[in-house]
C-alpha cells in the first residue's frame, strides 16, 4: 500500500458536545487517542493530532502539533496536515470525534488513492454522502486547499469536489458517525 502519514484533528471548538472532545473518553480511551490508534493500526506512520489542547493531547501520549490557522476550521487542520506531517506523498485525515472508526476504511481510501497517481484525493462515500473528514489527501492536494482557504472558503467537502476526488463506496456507514453529543458517546 505504500507509506502515508496520518493525522487526527482535534482543533474544533466542539460547541454541541459542551466540552473539547479530543480527550473525552470512549470506552476508556480518549477519542483522539482511539482515532489515532485506528491510524497506526492502518499503517499510518507517523500519526499526530494537530490543533486543540496540545498540553492534552501530549499527557495522553500522542504527538500534537499547533495549527498556526486555529479557529480556521477543518479545511485548515488539513492544509496544516499536508505542510507538516510527515515526508509520505500521502496523508489521512480523520475527525477526532470518530470513535467507530476503522483501519479497513483508512487502509481503503489509501489504496484508492495509491491506486490513481494522478488522483489528489479519496474519500469514503457511506449513505449516500461524503465522508470529508475521513479522507486521504496527495501532498499536490495542498495549493488547491491552500486557494479556497485565502478565498475565505472552508467547506472540505466542496474542495475534494473541486479536486474530483476518487469516492470509495460500500464501507461500513458506523464507521463515520461522528460523536456531537454525549449521548453519542454510549458505546454499542
Amino acid at each position: 500500500m505504500g507509506e502515508f502519514a496520518g493525522c487526527v484533528l482535534t482543533g474544533g471548538t466542539s460547541s454541541r458536545m459542551g466540552r473539547d472532545k479530543a480527550l473525552l473518553p470512549y470506552g476508556g480511551t480518549p477519542l483522539a487517542v482511539r482515532v489515532a490508534h485506528v491510524l497506526s493500526l492502518a499503517g499510518a506512520d507517523p500519526v499526530v493530532a494537530i490543533g486543540g489542547d496540545l498540553d492534552g493531547l501530549r499527557s495522553v501520549g500522542l504527538t500534537a502539533l499547533a495549527d498556526p490557522r486555529q479557529g480556521a476550521g477543518p479545511l485548515a487542520g488539513v492544509a496544516t496536515a499536508l505542510e507538516q506531517v510527515g515526508a509520505a506523498d500521502i496523508v489521512v485525515v480523520l475527525a477526532c470525534d470518530l470513535p467507530r472508526a476503522s483501519p479497513i476504511a483508512v487502509q481503503a481510501v489509501v489504496a484508492a488513492l495509491a491506486a490513481d497517481p494522478e488522483a489528489r484525493a479519496a474519500v469514503p462515500v457511506a449513505g449516500g454522502r461524503l465522508q470529508p473528514l475521513h479522507a486521504a489527501w496527495r501532498r499536490a492536494a495542498l495549493p488547491v486547499v491552500e486557494a479556497a482557504l485565502a478565498r475565505g472558503d472552508r467547506a472540505v467537502r466542496l474542495v475534494l469536489e473541486s479536486l474530483d476526488a476518487i469516492t470509495v463506496p460500500d464501507l461500513d456507514p458506523s464507521w463515520f458517525a461522528n460523536a456531537n453529543e454525549p449521548a453519542d458517546l454510549r458505546p454499542d
